[in-house]
């Protein structure tokens, strides 16, 4: 395995339905220089035998079990410490990569960046519709020198909450702290953020990955994980101004203050009055905002969720993705209007 200069590094959890597919999109392409680390954090389904059977295509495949659940972190940091590859890129285990993404990012990783970030489109669960065309909205590469840390953090923090587009050198990974954020979700954003590379960065314009978009795991536990979760991450890194962290953030600060921000996941299914006595109760102090926080929960979410997206169409918001939420939603309207019928019946 020394000539390996690529690790593909993946976290797998009960994706036995998915994986096969992953793998073969990276084997069909993959070249000596490529190999495949994955950990398996104890599935409970036959994703093994999945894995053994792309195993025997392509020998350098290597799999590792764990013995329970640690964590998607935890997960992604075993399986860098086990690549042998100059650089790890730290891929989802059911999206597609896209022909000739290995060839683009190994002639790239010939230059010596700290890290490349590659760019991705969305697509939807069986990828027979696309979303969006570009997750990170740039035509050109881009390259930031460790001058330009701040430029590189407001442009592409928000996006790189996908963990698929970071390749990173696998020295830099382990020279950087990872224990401290094991339980964010985000412990590549945490990699990589924490503190300024001391090279050069390369961003690929060209989507290279297809993510199959309303397929992730932590989808329960949405209202969580970006309203609290990746805030306090984001709010956590001291080298980079206020300003740059709202472009990230796009709301300043505290999501779940903001009522649109309540009303958006109401229209998703991930806000209802169990959040908002786990969540938001606990924190709010106004009596009036805490009321209207609970009227949002309590709210049929049919009702909200024609109203996001008449707001969105209304005002022309390029938001794809939240429109793609509110229609994969049970309270989409064509499907209220449809149980409404045959409840009639």
């Amino acid at each position: 395995m020394n000539g390996v200069k690529l690790s593909i590094c993946i976290a797998t959890f009960n994706r036995a339905a998915f994986i096969g597919e992953t793998l073969d999109s990276i084997i069909s392409q993959a070249t000596d220089k490529v190999e495949i680390v994955i950990v398996d954090g104890a599935s409970s389904d036959n994703t093994e035998q999945v894995v053994e059977t792309s195993r025997r295509r392509f020998p350098a495949l290597r799999y590792f079990r764990q013995e329970k659940n640690m964590g998607v972190d935890r997960d992604f940091n075993r399986a860098v410490e086990l690549a042998s590859g100059e650089y790890c890129w730290l891929f989802p285990d059911d999206d597609l990569l896209k022909p000739g993404a290995i060839q683009t990012v190994l002639s790239e990783s010939c230059r010596g960046y700290e890290a490349i970030i590659v760019n991705a489109e969305v697509r939807n669960s069986d990828f027979s519709s696309l979303i969006e065309e570009r997750r990170l909205r740039i035509t050109n590469n881009r390259v930031y020198g460790s001058d330009q840390a701040e430029d590189f953090f407001a442009d592409t923090a928000s996006y790189l909450s996908f963990i698929g587009g970071v390749v990173i050198k696998r020295d830099s990974w382990m020279a950087r702290e990872r224990e401290r954020y094991f339980g964010t979700l985000f412990i590549h954003v945490g990699v990589i953020f924490q503190q300024p590379f001391p090279g050069d960065i390369l961003v690929i314009a060209e989507p290279l990955i297809s993510i199959r978009y309303g397929n992730a795991m932590w989808t329960s536990r949405s209202f969580e994980i970006w309203m609290f979760k990746w805030p306090d991450l984001i709010w956590s890194f001291e080298d980079f101004s206020e300003s740059a962290k709202s472009r990230v953030l796009t709301i300043p600060r505290d999501p779940w203050l903001h009522p649109v921000a309540l009303m958006e996941f109401r229209a998703k299914n991930a806000y209802s009055l169990k959040e908002y006595k786990t969540w938001i109760q606990p924190r709010m102090k106004s009596f009036w905002k805490k009321l209207f926080a609970r009227m949002i929960a309590a709210t049929p979410g049919c009702l909200v969720n024609i109203f996001i997206i008449t707001i969105i169409k209304v005002r022309n918001w390029d938001a794809p993705l939240l429109v793609a939420d509110a229609k994969n939603s049970p309270f989409y309207y064509r499907l209220c209007m449809k149980r409404l019928f045959q409840y009639k019946r």
